[in-house]
């Protein structure tokens, strides 16, 4: 299997923000205003269509981090894995996550906004959405994401198309 690093990638335009005076006003703490996050492209890890935005850390690095990403109505995430425990709080939208090397739609569960799931390392697990969506992932880095079946890798896809 193929280990692709999402970390690396997660780099994004907030990382202004973040240096911002606004956002680091306070000594000591760091404070994002919803008007402040600063979308990009999702990295390429991740399937086509979404939108990532760094508030705290270098997923690429050892240390804590959250990230939010925004989706549209239907957006799939096949199966995969990372080596860290990977916790996500529905901010908008509707979140089905299930667990198993096969995306299944009949075995997941439905999280809405304020819904929390929390994935072990190792743990193959899926996901999709059901209308734009935003969840904030959190978690310590170094951040990373394995596809179970190589083929569903974004680079795959990319790399069999004429």
């Amino acid at each position: 299997m193929k280990k692709l690093a999402l970390a690396a990638l997660l780099v994004l335009p907030l990382t202004a923000a973040l240096a911002d005076d606004a956002a680091m006003d306070h000594a000591g703490h760091i404070v994002v205003q919803p008007d402040a996050i600063q979308w990009g492209p999702a990295p390429p890890v991740l399937p086509a269509g979404a939108q990532a935005a760094v508030l705290l850390g270098d997923p690429s690095k050892d240390g804590p981090f959250v990230i939010r990403l925004s989706a549209p109505d239907g957006y799939k995430i096949p199966p995969h894995f990372h080596p860290t425990t990977e916790n996500v709080t529905v901010i908008s939208g509707i979140f089905h996550v299930g667990t198993g090397d096969k995306l299944d739609t009949m075995k997941a569960d439905k999280l809405g906004a304020g819904g929390f799931v929390s994935l072990p390392a190792g743990m193959h697990h899926y996901a999709w959405t059901e209308g734009p969506t935003v969840v904030q992932v959190h978690g310590t880095g170094p951040f990373a994401l394995t596809y179970v079946n190589p083929a569903d890798a974004p680079s795959a896809a990319a790399a069999t198309k004429p």
